[in-house]
């Protein structure tokens, strides 16, 4: 009898040893699939008429900085009645988090190590520099935009006054829907 139930012991051990094993594998599939992710959060393209013929197309993500805290990324285009266009990107930070140093431009590193600079156009928002907002930034992207990779995930590094430079993590989905607005407004 003792030596029946060692056996069924052995067996039910196996068995849940196997299903075990089984599950694991079926886990790290699901996984390295991406079934099990949570669907990211693709931001909708944002189509704004400001002005009669004056039509501007916005992409808008939240990314965080070294230190955790949240900025808005905002890339659009801006395209005027005469044809002539305009891609920026603004970044937003919440009021007391970092003063922008508006004198520098704004420094992109792909995670290859390449990296690209984007100069301020803060003032095209702000018609006086006095009334400037020191936690938001603009940028031109639009000649640099379509030599940045988009498979690949980039840094943003924005200038402070206090010369600590804050770093955005950008991720390629981002690049991709930044690169698509530019594409699809340069063809349509």
């Amino acid at each position: 009898m003792m030596k029946e139930r060692s056996s069924i012991g052995c067996r039910i051990r196996n068995a849940f040893s196997w299903l075990l094993l089984l599950g694991a594998i079926i886990l790290g599939v699901l996984l390295g699939l991406g079934m099990l992710n949570s669907p990211s959060a693709a931001a909708a393209i944002r189509q704004i008429e400001e002005a009669p013929g004056q039509i501007v197309y916005q992409a808008r993500q939240t990314v965080n900085d070294q230190h955790g805290n949240t900025w808005q990324a905002i890339a659009f285009q801006r395209v005027r009645p005469d044809g002539t266009t305009s891609f920026d990107l603004r970044l937003v930070g919440f009021p007391g988090m970092a003063e922008i140093d508006h004198t520098q431009p704004l420094t992109i590193t792909n995670s290859l190590g390449k990296s690209f600079t984007a100069t301020d156009t803060s003032s095209n928002i702000f018609a006086d520099a006095a009334q400037s907002e020191p936690n938001v930034g603009q940028y031109n992207l639009q000649a640099l935009l379509s030599e940045l990779p988009a498979e690949i995930p980039a840094k943003l590094s924005v200038p402070t006054l206090s010369g600590d430079a804050v770093s955005l993590s950008v991720s390629p989905s981002s690049i991709q829907e930044w690169r698509s607005i530019l594409k699809d407004k340069e063809t349509g």
